[in-house]
């Protein structure tokens, strides 16, 4: 079985930072493809033990504020 989760990826100083947010798990590596592998194998492992949900449906888009 697989299942498809929502993710989000930044860049934080010389790492890209990927963190599920369907459950806060995260992991990081020094390019796009690396974090997401990383995570991949966190996800793998965090749910060896746990009953898996189906993630919600979201919806991401960006927003301009003035300031």
């Amino acid at each position: 079985m697989s299942i498809k989760y929502n993710v989000i990826i930044q860049k934080e100083e010389d790492w890209y930072v990927a963190k599920c947010l369907d459950n806060n798990v995260a992991s990081q590596g020094k390019s796009i493809e690396e974090a997401m592998a990383n995570l991949k194998e966190a996800l793998e492992l965090y749910m060896k033990d746990e009953e898996p949900e189906k993630p919600k449906e979201i919806f991401v888009t960006t927003l301009e504020v003035a300031v």
